[in-house]
């Protein structure tokens, strides 16, 4: 196995992946449920609160955090262990994208694929940048954006269009100045960090979002 892709890091992507059903619960959650965009958005933000609690004892809490370790240590980063897990950064962002989608039909077209290309995208960036990442961009590599960006075109002209009531939400088909327009600002966004003073934000938080509304007003 590649120096620096560990079996350890292949699990965890994986398990990043599954973070998908998040963009599709925003966009298909009230048909399927018959609920509000807004009742959607609420379960998504106490979805997000619950886990940010779990998070918080875990950290307190040594016999939780014994927990974790034991069952997800192997998955998680060395920063995590002191810190809040991606997964709730994730929720996070989920949940911010959740309120976006109030917009209207567009809001949630546009969330659907900002959330998910920088979830998938993300994962992708990680595996090849530790496969065969060289030019290094911080603490990521130029090859994983690379990565990242390739996937979401691909996934944005084989997937996107076929989804049940995407183009009708989208307001016509999918274009491909669009997809390479969506796709080239999760990978830019995903690759540079924003840092406020001292503090470096979490991707997880931010980048859906303003890819959503990117898309939104660009669109």
């Amino acid at each position: 196995m590649p120096s620096g892709l560990t079996k350890e890091e292949i699990n965890r992507k994986l398990l990043h992946g599954l973070a998908v059903f998040l963009p599709m619960g925003i966009f298909y959650g009230s048909q399927l449920t018959g609920q509000t965009q807004l009742i959607v958005s609420i379960f998504f933000t106490i979805l997000f609160l619950f886990s940010l609690v779990i998070d918080l004892i875990r950290l307190k809490a040594a016999s939780v955090e014994s927990f974790f370790s034991r069952y997800f240590g192997s998955m998680m980063r060395d920063t995590e262990k002191t810190q809040l897990t991606g997964a709730t950064y994730v929720m996070g962002g989920s949940a911010i994208c959740s309120w976006i989608a109030l917009y209207g039909l567009k809001g949630t077209a546009c969330v659907l694929v900002a959330l998910t290309l920088f979830i998938l995208g993300d994962a992708i960036a990680a595996l090849v940048g530790k496969a065969i990442g060289r030019i290094k961009v911080g603490d990521k590599t130029l090859e994983g954006s690379i990565g990242c960006f390739v996937f979401g075109v691909l996934f944005s002209l084989l997937v996107f269009p076929i989804l049940p009531g995407f183009q009708d939400a989208w307001g016509g088909p999918f274009s491909i100045p669009q997809i390479i327009f969506i796709s080239a600002s999760v990978s830019l966004l995903e690759l540079f960090s924003i840092r406020v003073g001292i503090l470096t934000l979490n991707d997880n938080l931010y980048v859906p979002a303003v890819v959503s509304l990117l898309a939104i007003f660009v669109f």
